[in-house]
């Protein structure tokens, strides 16, 4: 396992690249990015089983597929300090021709990225198809995916949650990213979800809270404890409270950063609260 706070330099840092790449150019989605870096940190450097190199089957590991494409650039930078490709590239955020896209896509074959992603409420299907693959191959690997709160006021959601359900797809674990926010404003103004907890368990799932979906600790006792549920006759979901914006003061308690970049003056603001630890690119 490793220690916490080298997990904890990748999450500055992560912060770091996400901060600096939509500021470069003026685009992206900063908010929901912040609020998912601990999650995806702890997820791909502690808890899910990858193979060295990337090949778009992925037999034989774990796989995540990332629903919420907005929120890229927590994605792309995850993915370059594993090693999926150079850091360097994380420079090309959104230009003309780069791999990186504003929304995650497959032509330009950017290592790590398996789907194209940013339909909102699509991921789940495709999650699901994925871990049905690995039962038929015989593959007793997982499926991990991350989905928006407000992704899931899509319908094909729903129908996908209570497919997965009836055909007892037991080695999926899904995330939902419950921060509360949206493009509009906050999910319960916008269009209430109510309790996400019992409508899972209703279609048939079995369903853990972490309440403290910023907290690193926390983040892999949840997830380790979701794989221990794997296997027995159910998805299992994950219920991740975060905050939007997280490690950034004036991004947090608000949706208005789900799609804004910073000025020069708050992008040195918020660096300055999450200080260079594994170097920028």
């Amino acid at each position: 396992m490793a220690k916490l706070d080298e997990l904890q330099d990748i999450v500055v840092q992560t912060r770091r690249d996400i901060l600096r790449m939509v500021h470069k150019v003026n685009s992206g989605h900063p908010g929901g990015s912040l609020g998912c870096t601990e999650f995806l940190v702890a997820l791909y450097n502690e808890v899910m089983d990858l193979k060295e190199g990337f090949d778009m089957d992925g037999k034989d590991e774990d796989l995540f597929f990332l629903s919420n494409g907005h929120i890229s650039p927590v994605f792309y930078s995850v993915l370059a300090r594993k090693g999926y490709f150079p850091v360097e590239e994380l420079n090309t955020f959104r230009l003309l021709n780069s791999r990186l896209q504003g929304h995650p896509t497959t032509h330009e074959g950017l290592p790590g990225v398996r789907v194209a992603s940013g339909s909102l409420g699509q991921g789940m299907s495709v999650a699901i198809g994925a871990a049905l693959a690995k039962k038929l191959n015989g593959d007793n690997h997982l499926v991990y995916s991350l989905h928006g709160d407000g992704e899931l006021q899509e319908g094909q959601n729903w129908e996908a949650i209570m497919y997965a359900a009836g055909n007892k797809v037991d080695n999926l674990i899904s995330t939902i990213d419950r921060n509360g926010q949206q493009i509009d404003g906050p999910t319960e103004e916008v269009l209430p979800l109510g309790n996400l907890k019992e409508k899972f368990e209703v279609f048939g799932w079995d369903v853990l809270e972490v309440a403290e979906g910023n907290n690193l600790e926390a983040i892999i006792n949840g997830l380790n404890e979701a794989k221990s549920r794997t296997g027995k006759g159910k998805p299992v979901c994950i219920i991740l409270d975060t905050m939007m914006g997280n490690g950034v003061d004036f991004m947090m308690h608000t949706h208005a950063w789900h799609g804004k970049a910073p000025s020069d003056e708050q992008l040195a603001n918020a660096l300055s609260q999450n200080p260079e630890t594994l170097g920028d690119y």
